[in-house]
């Protein structure tokens, strides 16, 4: 049973006045509906609130991963460059070497 029935069923049985005029019966079940429909109206309310809120921390996040990517990527090509140059002033340390220790053999 929805819950506005049972809402409305409780005010209809537990009327503080006993007085038998049919606009007071149907006021009741009017002002049932008017809290349910105010009370419904505010849950909508924080739901969206909520969402929006969801969706702008969200798209912070993926700025903020979109900014970590980078920031690793930038880093290995440097890490990269270092290791190619490394290697490079290595090979060329090696061939002044052999070069040197051939002129001294001959």
């Amino acid at each position: 049973m929805p819950l506005w029935v049972f809402f409305l069923m409780v005010l209809a049985l537990s009327g503080g006045c006993h007085c038998s005029s049919h606009s007071l019966t149907l006021r009741k079940p009017r002002y049932a509906d008017a809290i349910f429909t105010n009370s419904y109206r505010k849950v909508l309310g924080q739901l969206s609130a909520r969402k929006v809120l969801q969706d702008i921390m969200s798209r912070q996040q993926a700025e903020r991963n979109q900014e970590q990517g980078a920031k690793v990527w930038l880093g290995r090509q440097v890490d990269s460059m270092w290791e190619d140059q490394k290697q490079t002033a290595l090979e060329s340390l090696l061939a002044a070497m052999s070069q040197k220790l051939r002129n001294s053999q001959e």
